[in-house]
């Protein structure tokens, strides 16, 4: 028997602080429709974003977020409550990010100018496209990461080391050198914000 749910209480579920509500994925894994849109809704940047901080391919991290709800969905039966539902998700979606890296062949030629146009192409502001370029090229995984959860997703330092299972210290120290990163790339390729 299903575990009905308004979509008022769904959306309570989402808790004010940005975490999200254990009791939601018992409710996904027994098929509620609306319990999965309010899993996804709340946590489909912050999935995005650390698919694109691993792949740095707009395009894969599309295709990694669709396969991560999938099995989600197919797998939330089996979530075992710890406190911690958007590192469960987080898990999934390292986990199909590397599976893809593995398969995929890393000897594809960089792409020309045009491409990048059309790789951004759903980012209007030409600053954050520029931001974004930078944080592909210039940071490495770890430091991506932490840029693009904060920036895309609106996560706060805390719920990233929270969900990523780091200190804070190491979530911040990570940020600040990022930042640095990206103004000296960024200046070293004329680029003045």
């Amino acid at each position: 028997m299903f575990l009905l749910m308004s979509m008022e209480e769904l959306a309570r579920a989402q808790r004010p602080e940005g975490r999200l509500e254990e009791r939601l994925l018992p409710l996904v894994g027994q098929g509620d429709p609306e319990a999965f849109e309010v899993l996804y809704r709340s946590t489909e940047k912050a999935v995005y974003a650390l698919a694109l901080s691993i792949l740095r391919n707009p395009h894969d991290a599309e295709d990694i977020v669709q396969e991560t709800y999938l099995k989600v969905r197919a797998a939330a039966h089996l979530y075992v409550p710890q406190g911690k539902p958007l590192a469960w998700l987080f898990t999934i979606t390292k986990n199909l990010c590397r599976d893809l890296l593995r398969g995929q062949s890393r000897t594809e030629a960089a792409p020309d100018g045009a491409e990048d146009d059309l790789r951004f192409s759903y980012v209007s502001d030409p600053t954050d496209r520029l931001v974004l370029e930078a944080a592909l090229k210039a940071l490495g995984e770890e430091e991506r990461q932490v840029v693009l959860l904060h920036a895309a997703s609106g996560l706060k330092h805390r719920e990233i080391a929270r969900d990523l299972g780091l200190p804070l210290s190491t979530v911040l120290s990570r940020y600040s050198r990022a930042l640095k990163k990206l103004q000296r790339y960024l200046t070293e390729e004329g680029v003045h914000l």
